[in-house]
């Protein structure tokens, strides 16, 4: 079931799942064996999917370089205005070029 895995999986499992994640990071060899544990103990998908959310996590936290959860939802919130001041002001385009023509007939 490819996809968002935000619609898919619950914010409170994801937390979970990454809190446990590093709980028990220090129990197993790797990164990756300890994510595959815990990914297996949730029932998520693939190991990736839990490896996106730490990572995610950490940057949220700022202990990782990226973008934060809240400033992608802030971009995608401004993308979408921005896409609907484009179609207003488009709108607004065709409108005053027709009355614009209306205007300039002559005979009325």
């Amino acid at each position: 079931m490819p996809g968002n895995t935000s619609k898919r999986y619950p914010a409170e499992l994801k937390a979970r799942a990454v809190r446990m994640y590093h709980e028990t990071r220090s129990d197993h060899q790797t990164d990756w064996a300890a994510m595959t544990k815990v990914s297996q103990l949730f029932g998520i998908g693939t190991v990736e999917t839990l490896r996106k959310w730490v990572r995610q996590a950490e940057i949220d936290q700022g202990d990782r370089v990226g973008v934060t959860s809240q400033e992608s939802a802030q971009i995608k919130q401004l993308k979408r205005d921005y896409a609907e001041l484009r179609r207003a002001n488009s709108i607004l385009k065709a409108a005053s070029a027709f009355f614009s023509a209306e205007l300039d007939r002559p005979g009325q």
